[in-house]
């Protein structure tokens, strides 16, 4: 069975389950929020666009470095988490940005995927775009490449996510907007000089097994059907691979933004260098924000001169 989007209609997040009209009350229980206990239309009716990432510092500090970036009132330092009732994902605001932590995995990230879509039903959010930024491993590209997924496929290099529901197996759809991706890469023209690609993007379940990774705890294959299944990856038109792609059926307009910090099982790479390499999507999450609200500040903004 496969299952399309649920988003329709002047950009409002529409959300394909009936079941939620005859509730009394919706608990965003994992983000400590509800609608009878948080006028979430107030909140955040006017967010436009949501960033989620896997590490909740990584999240407040990009929320904190677009609150100086568009100019907002402080210096963003005291940026305080608005689910502050919960410790399992950390959510930021800057402005039209909603900067929110997904942990780490398919499980995790599905879980706030949840509640974050019907959370921006609740508030009547219109035209939203939601954009995943992390890091991941590159496949046959140079380390700190960033790469702008343009379709998730399956540890068999196909394009859709299973997932069992009941005792069905449901297929759901992982082609991300076309004309989002090329603006992505588009805005790469006005972030620091590092190499951006479009690709695919291999989603797995794990770190370890689900990668082919050879330094894991326990290995049964060799290097070289590592080789060979890593060659018809490529061949496929796989650039990146990670264990938590978004999934298209969230409805707004979604994209996968992550940069490549190896290419290889061992990351070894200093940590200033691994830094710089994960300020880099979030330059171009910056370049393209400006480019939706208007000119871009001069150059030697807060993201580029961030340590």
């Amino acid at each position: 069975m496969t299952e399309t989007t649920g988003y329709s209609g002047r950009g409002l997040v529409r959300i394909k389950n009936l079941h939620l009209d005859s509730m009394e009350e919706d608990v965003l229980y994992h983000l400590a929020l509800g609608t009878k206990t948080h006028n979430l239309p107030a909140v955040f009716g006017d967010i436009k666009f949501v960033c989620v990432g896997g590490s909740p510092n990584r999240m407040r500090a990009f929320a904190q470095i677009l609150h100086k970036e568009l100019g907002l009132t402080g210096d963003g330092e005291g940026l305080a988490a608005l689910c502050a009732g919960t410790d399992r994902y950390a959510t930021y605001r800057a402005g039209p940005l909603l900067s929110i932590s997904h942990g780490m995995g398919i499980p995790s990230i599905s879980i706030v995927l949840h509640e974050l879509i019907k959370l921006l039903h609740h508030a009547k959010c219109g035209d939203v775009t939601i954009i995943r930024i992390g890091t991941s491993g590159g496949l046959g590209i140079e380390a700190g490449s960033v790469v702008t997924t343009d379709t998730a496929v399956d540890n068999s290099f196909k394009p859709g996510f299973e997932q069992v529901v009941l005792d069905d197996v449901v297929v759901r759809s992982t082609e991300l907007d076309t004309d989002l991706v090329e603006e992505l890469l588009a805005c790469s023209k006005e972030t620091p000089d590092f190499p951006t690609l479009i690709g695919r993007t291999m989603c797995t379940y794990d770190f370890y097994e689900g990668q082919g990774r050879l330094d894991r705890a326990l290995c049964s294959f060799s290097s070289e059907k590592k080789l060979e299944y890593l060659r018809r990856a490529y061949d496929a038109g796989v650039r990146s691979i990670e264990f938590a792609a978004l999934c298209g059926l969230c409805g707004p307009k979604a994209a996968v933004i992550c940069v490549a910090l190896l290419e290889g099982d061992q990351i070894r790479a200093p940590r200033e260098v691994l830094r710089e390499y994960q300020q880099r999507p979030q330059c171009l999450i910056a370049a393209f924000i400006w480019k939706r609200l208007g000119p871009r500040p001069p150059a030697g903004n807060a993201l580029v001169s961030s340590n």
